[in-house]
């Protein structure tokens, strides 16, 4: 059987553009849940090692709950203000916290957004730039309490989020 002239150069245009599909696909790293588990407890850990009763949480990119760690002794809102710190980096996508730009001494303003706060204690986890998931802290006395945690967990899985 002959296949004709157009007719093959129709199937190799399609193979061609199937493989030029193929090519262009991007690929993106995932928070998996062991390196989810493991900044979560180190965070708690992080709190605990300075007598702070926190609730920790990690979403990924999607705004989904990865992990989720309360520890004994933490107070009921810390959970929500943990949720809400998480919402701030997934809406703004930068740590949650008062606007950069707010003048030294100024009172901080209410949230933009439903669901968010300005409060320190939320950071993104990122790999090469690009936003794969949030870990949030609450409970600590002050946001930067909260955002230290975070951060020494983060730390401690860098060599993780590669």
């Amino acid at each position: 059987m002959t296949m004709h002239r157009p007719a093959m150069w129709m199937l190799m245009g399609i193979a061609a553009g199937s493989c030029a599909l193929a090519q262009d696909l991007p690929s993106r790293k995932v928070l998996t849940l062991p390196v989810a588990q493991s900044m979560a407890q180190d965070a708690l850990a992080a709190c605990a090692a300075k007598g702070y009763h926190v609730s920790v949480l990690i979403l990924d990119d999607a705004g989904r709950m990865k992990v989720y760690l309360r520890a004994d002794g933490a107070g009921n809102a810390t959970s929500e203000i943990a949720r809400m710190k998480a919402n701030s980096v997934l809406a703004f996508g930068r740590p949650s916290g008062p606007p950069p730009n707010l003048p030294a001494g100024a009172p901080v303003p209410p949230p933009l957004l439903p669901g968010t706060i300005n409060a320190q204690g939320g950071l993104p986890i990122k790999v090469d730039g690009q936003l794969i998931g949030v870990i949030a802290v609450s409970g600590a006395p002050g946001g930067d309490k909260d955002a230290a945690c975070a951060r020494q967990a983060l730390d401690q899985v860098a060599d993780q989020l590669r």
